[in-house]
């Protein structure tokens, strides 16, 4: 499965994605919203980097917030899809004790039991395409966001965090290797502070990563 490549201007390879980028629209009130959460995550104070902004929708903060997370994790495991083969991983698992299977409910409705790397295409694809979707990721202002949306965005969100889960089990040698581990560790500390602050997902599916989600939250309590 060949990633897209997104050179940046030093050609580092650290900017391979595995999928295409979501860009959300310059100009749109979302891209707004994207421009404060960057300036206050450079403030370095990731509990006040999440909270909703005064005034603003939860929707559309959610949304946001979504489709960032979803470009992090895009590109972290564009960085290690060379060490995540059907060799190396047969099955998609987070450590010895967790093993997942995939089911999107629509197109493959019994869970089926498949490598990393084609688990992470299922689950990557499938949330590409709700992204995609107008009708549950509505761009355009004034466009009202469904009542399902909600439900939505904590699926994506749990199967996202199963993403950095398989990285930090299976391929964190290699993560350290490439020199990525800050920014794995910034950007997966980010998804913790905020899915914990608008309570997102469920506690039991976060018990693969509960050490470092410990070790990494206690420091800003």
């Amino acid at each position: 499965m060949e990633g897209a490549t997104d050179v940046n201007e030093s050609g580092s390879r650290s900017s391979k994605t595995f999928k295409p980028k979501k860009n959300i629209p310059e100009g749109s009130h979302q891209y707004e919203l994207l421009k404060h959460a960057e300036a206050t995550l450079g403030s370095g104070n990731l509990r006040m980097a999440v909270m909703l902004p005064e005034g603003e929708d939860l929707n559309e903060w959610v949304a946001v917030n979504t489709v960032d997370f979803f470009n992090q994790i895009n590109m972290l495991y564009g960085t290690i899809t060379d060490f995540c083969t059907e060799e190396s991983c047969p099955v998609m698992s987070a450590g010895p004790k967790y093993e997942y299977h995939w089911a999107d409910g629509t197109n493959i409705k019994k869970p089926i039991k498949c490598s990393a790397p084609k688990y992470i295409d299922y689950l990557m694809t499938w949330v590409q395409d709700q992204l995609d979707d107008e009708t549950l990721f509505p761009s355009k202002i004034g466009v009202p966001f469904p009542k399902n949306f909600m439900s939505v965005a904590k699926t994506i969100l749990k199967r996202l965090f199963r993403v950095y889960a398989h990285i930090y089990h299976q391929h964190f040698d290699p993560v350290i290797q490439l020199q990525e581990e800050a920014h794995l560790n910034t950007s997966f500390k980010h998804f913790i502070f905020f899915v914990q602050e608008f309570n997102l997902i469920d506690r039991r599916e976060l018990a693969p990563l509960q050490e470092l989600i410990e070790k990494l939250t206690s420091k800003d309590r």
